[in-house]
């Protein structure tokens, strides 16, 4: 079976490729680049292309004829959707509809969608359902509600299948240590962290203590970036297999606050780095956690890596694997 991987060369595209590989699925990468690397794509096939060149997506797909697509290709950086807001708009939701008009060429029948938490905003309650009210607090969620929305009237009208998938704080790598998170300047923070353990930030941020949260600082559902792919392509077969589209959380229904993962941080690398206040971050909700029952009564989603210490060590050893070179991939590529 064809798969077509928008965005395959990003952080959790590149380990959703590696797992669908390993599954027997004929891959297909379409990533510019822009926050991926080629080196990230250790199974399938690369083409590199932004989806704003329509002409050339729907070259490659019409050459390539996939059965479904699965869509991470986006800008996902919540302080920065703020300051260019016209930026993410263009690029995640334009960027998707020219995604569905070459499926429309092409009539592929499947997608499935990696959307965000973020589309909830501030939730009115804890934890988050599928049906609870959608208002975004930054340019960021509602690039990919707005996208969402493309998708529902585009299945209306086209009859394609499709799975959303709003997930929640993603981070771990690859426990085989093939591949993982890459960024010189990290805004996640578990990345961060890791990094101010490595010596490469003199302290560790934390916007906001002020929160309406026991310790002040923001609360999150972490998941393992494994768990978040298995989730994609249980969908994806749920979908093969008869699924109705819908709309599905991914996290484990558990929030850390900021202090929490940084002091699980400290005690996975033992190193007890330096952190300061800072003030709060435009666009940051203070809680939210998934309910991600439909996902697991409807799907069959079972999830392996539940813990905040394994996440946090896979991290770690990715880290420090990138300073030994031990990683299949070049070290000089790392920019």
């Amino acid at each position: 079976m064809k798969v077509f991987v928008t965005g395959g060369a990003g952080y959790i595209g590149s380990h959703m490729v590696k797992l669908l590989v390993e599954k027997g699925y004929d891959v297909l990468v379409f990533d510019n680049l822009s926050n991926g690397h080629e080196w990230a794509v250790i199974n399938g096939r690369l083409v590199i292309g932004d989806l704003l060149n329509y002409k050339l997506l729907e070259e490659v797909l019409l050459d390539y004829r996939p059965h479904a697509v699965m869509h991470f290709a986006a800008k996902v950086v919540v302080p920065e959707s703020v300051e260019k807001p016209l930026l993410y708009y263009e690029n995640n939701f334009f960027g998707t509809l020219n995604l569905l008009e070459a499926m429309k060429r092409t009539d592929t029948k499947f997608l499935i969608f990696s959307s965000t938490a973020a589309v909830y905003g501030i939730p009115k309650q804890v934890p988050v359902k599928e049906d609870d009210p959608t208002q975004p607090i930054n340019p960021y969620g509602w690039s990919k509600l707005f996208s969402e929305q493309a998708i529902k009237d585009f299945s209306k009208a086209e009859g394609i299948k499709f799975g959303i998938l709003r997930y929640f704080n993603v981070a771990g790598a690859d426990p085989e240590g093939r591949i993982g998170q890459v960024s010189k300047n990290p805004t996640h923070l578990i990345l961060r962290a890791l990094k101010t353990a490595k010596g490469e930030f003199s302290h560790l941020e934390v916007y906001g203590t002020d929160y309406p949260t026991p310790d002040g600082t923001c609360i999150r559902d972490y998941i393992h970036v494994i768990d978040l792919c298995q989730a994609h392509l249980d969908v994806l077969n749920y979908l093969l297999n008869g699924g109705e589209s819908d709309v599905f959380n991914v996290g484990y229904g558990r929030g850390y606050s900021v202090l929490e993962v940084i002091e699980a941080v400290k005690k996975v690398t033992g190193v007890d780095f330096n952190v300061v206040s800072a003030p709060r971050r435009a666009g940051d909700p203070p809680i939210i956690v998934a309910d991600s029952s439909k996902l697991k009564q409807l799907v069959g989603w079972k999830p392996a890596y539940n813990d905040l210490f394994y996440i946090i060590k896979t991290a770690w050893d990715w880290e420090r694997s990138i300073d030994t070179g031990s990683f299949k991939g070049s070290c000089d590529k790392l920019s």
